[in-house]
């Protein structure tokens, strides 16, 4: 095991030995959530890595993020360096064979994925995103991607998730989006009561292990 740990909650399979995943937290932070995402992983038989953008801090109230996530957003020399920081964390568990690095984003955290498979395309070929996008250039990127969206989402509207998946093909990469119907933003996360949709959270996640094992649901 790497000797330094950046920031974040680690989860190691029996055996040790996995796919590296690193799991990127929405803009509440690394929460319990975000922790049990990666012990379903390690579970699964994933080596799961969340990185902590917040560093420390946790929020639960809409005021509180969008004040840590407009701060990390404006200034993304930070959040940029420690996901580097992640990425070569993560790299060590890497045996030969492995496809690379696998990411999964939640909202905020599927902005910096898609901007990390862009930017790290050697390290990154697997992204998993939920109810988050990234306008931009993905030219350079070497990796499948896998999108799950709400079917009525304020705060991610279905012009940015087209136009996301039509950069993507436009880039050559293989993209595969679904929707989810009866859900909004947060349907994945079951500490968001008004919003987690305990039918469509368990077919995401079928789907993401399948995506991540390499086979489709």
């Amino acid at each position: 095991m790497p000797d330094t740990q950046p920031a974040g909650y680690l989860a190691v399979p029996e055996g040790g030995k996995g796919r590296p995943v690193l799991v990127l937290h929405p803009w509440w932070g690394l929460n319990d959530t975000m922790k049990d995402v990666c012990d379903r992983l390690a579970a699964a038989g994933f080596i799961a890595f969340a990185a902590d953008l917040y560093r420390g801090k946790v929020v639960d109230t809409i005021p509180e993020a969008e004040d840590l996530s407009s701060n990390l957003l404006d200034n993304q020399v930070q959040p940029k360096a420690d996901l580097a920081a992640a990425i070569t964390f993560l790299s060590e568990f890497a045996r030969p064979g492995d496809e690379g690095l696998a990411v999964i984003g939640f909202s905020l955290g599927a902005f910096f994925a898609l901007d990390i498979s862009a930017t790290f395309p050697d390290a990154i070929r697997s992204v998993v995103v939920f109810y988050g996008t990234r306008p931009g250039d993905y030219t350079g990127s070497k990796a499948k991607y896998l999108g799950h969206f709400a079917e009525t989402d304020e705060n991610e509207p279905e012009e940015a998730v087209q136009e996301l998946e039509e950069a993507l093909k436009k880039a050559g990469c293989p993209v595969t989006f679904y929707r989810y119907s009866g859900t909004g933003h947060w349907f994945f996360e079951p500490d968001r009561p008004q919003a987690y949709n305990p039918a469509a959270a368990d077919l995401a996640w079928e789907r993401t292990l399948a995506f991540l094992k390499g086979s489709t649901v």
